[in-house]
């Protein structure tokens, strides 16, 4: 079985119930399957086979969903780019996937690039792919490769399997009550898991009717809940924050046919939980996942939600956290998260040596995240093992960003760290020892040129040296002080 025979539960059997909301287009199950039916035969007359990559560039959109269902009609495996990178980054991921082309609105040097337009569905000429034609998959069938930075700053591409979304969806649908009563406000990117996993395949499995947002805006997001009246919505901490500084009257309107608010991403300030509460009468369920796992651990959708948590792990997977030399923790013992179970992962994209690292000799993952388990079973993470920094619900690894920093002839060193925000969670700020002058305003516009705005640090402190210890290691905790 794949994903697809479990979106047929839909496309089939609720066919002619309203799927998606786009802007000002409507669409059923229906429409979706002939549709990506019809861009199968399209990337199917333009040479792509089972097993072959094709790498989407592109926001939130109705291209996107028939392009993605009918790659994984076809086999052919889905390499979606944060449409917030820059070139350097998007030739990492082009080099290491190798995939037969990228769809995206812009030309990307070095590949075939084929524009959405390019892919239409409507020309009378464009036929539907026949049951004759579709391959034959089977649940370990790769679906996805999505790329997720590791701490050496090399982004390394995840491996996700039909089985590893089929066990995703069929968890979050039970353990969070999603129907097809269900009606999703979905603004979250799909290019990452936590929108395409948690809110596309979940919506179109229950049979839920979604309205598609082509990006988070704070300033609209009032008058999109009064026009669908969702009841689901997810977001990452930023996005919740944002959300407090609508009045206390538009909340309570916003929230009146909300069943269930969910974030994750990056962890949620237990202050903004109490306040959303006080301001929306909603207790925002908190879970926990990661684009090798998807999702891991959840706070009860029925009991206690409590803050700071990141709650219990789900249905069929398999927790563990581990002392540093290799033993068990005890209960609020702090160690680092290990975890198996059929949503994680089988390995990183042509690369074993990194694979074989990430996986202990029983099959658990290291998650590199550092947590402790209380005696009645919550889960709370208390930092990460590496030196990450998430902005915004985006993950930034500082070595990426030094690398390219110490690129630029007046620095000499470099290092990145993480400083608290209230609104993103944390920001970048690199302190750099330079060789000569340096324009810090004119360095600032060469990183946004070369890298995501997120990423981009939010400051830049000059200083006459880094303090390392004895070994040469930059004592990164002394910078922030």
């Amino acid at each position: 079985m794949t994903i697809i025979d479990l979106f047929n539960l839909s496309f089939i059997d609720r066919k002619e119930k309203d799927a998606l909301q786009f802007q000002s287009q409507v669409f059923t199950f229906a429409d979706l399957d002939d549709r990506s039916s019809r861009m199968a035969w399209v990337l199917r007359q333009r040479g792509l086979n089972p097993g072959d990559r094709l790498a989407l560039y592109l926001e939130n959109s109705l291209h996107f969903i028939d392009i993605y269902v009918a790659c994984l009609k076809l086999g052919v495996i889905i390499v979606p780019v944060n449409i917030l990178y820059r070139d350097r980054e998007i030739s990492h991921i082009l080099n290491d996937a190798t995939p037969k082309a990228i769809v995206a609105v812009d030309t990307i040097d070095g590949i075939d690039t084929w524009h959405p337009g390019q892919l239409s569905t409507e020309s009378d000429g464009v036929q539907w792919l026949s049951e004759k034609q579709k391959p034959l998959l089977h649940g370990d069938s790769p679906a996805a490769i999505i790329y997720t930075s590791g701490t050496t700053g090399a982004s390394k591409g995840a491996v996700l399997s039909h089985n590893n979304f089929i066990a995703n969806t069929i968890n979050l649908n039970a353990c969070w009550k999603i129907t097809e009563q269900d009606r999703l406000l979905l603004a979250l990117p799909l290019f990452h898991v936590h929108g395409l996993a948690n809110g596309m395949h979940c919506a179109f499995v229950a049979g839920c009717t979604t309205r598609l947002l082509p990006r988070f805006e704070h300033q609209k997001i009032k008058d999109e809940f009064s026009a669908f009246n969702p009841t689901l919505f997810y977001g990452v901490p930023t996005v919740y924050i944002r959300l407090l500084d609508q009045a206390d009257e538009d909340a309570r309107s916003m929230s009146k046919s909300m069943r269930l608010f969910v974030s994750g991403s990056a962890p949620l300030p237990p202050q903004v939980l109490e306040d959303f509460k006080r301001k929306y009468g909603h207790t925002i369920l908190e879970r926990y996942g990661m684009t090798e796992t998807l999702m891991n651990i959840s706070n009860p959708y029925v009991g206690e939600r409590r803050a700071g948590t990141v709650g219990f792990p789900l249905p069929g997977l398999s927790a563990r956290i581990v002392k540093p030399d290799g033993t068990p923790a005890a209960q609020d013992e702090e160690g680092e998260l290990y975890v198996k179970g059929p949503n994680v992962f089988g390995g990183y994209w042509n690369r074993e040596e990194a694979t074989r690292n990430a996986f202990d000799e029983e099959g658990y993952f290291k998650t590199g995240d550092m947590a402790v388990v209380s005696a009645d079973g919550y889960y709370t993470l208390r930092g990460r093992k590496s030196d990450l920094i998430i902005s915004g619900g985006f993950n930034i690894y500082p070595r990426e960003i030094e690398e390219y920093l110490l690129e630029q002839e007046e620095i000499s060193e470099a290092a990145v760290v993480g400083i608290p925000d209230k609104v993103k969670g944390e920001l970048p700020v690199a302190y750099l020892v330079a060789k000569e002058t340096l324009d810090l305003k004119e360095l600032e516009e060469r990183c946004r040129g070369s890298l995501a705005s997120f990423k981009v640090p939010k400051k830049f402190v000059l200083v006459d040296s880094l303090p390392r210890t004895a070994l040469g290691k930059v004592q990164k905790h002394l910078l922030s002080k």
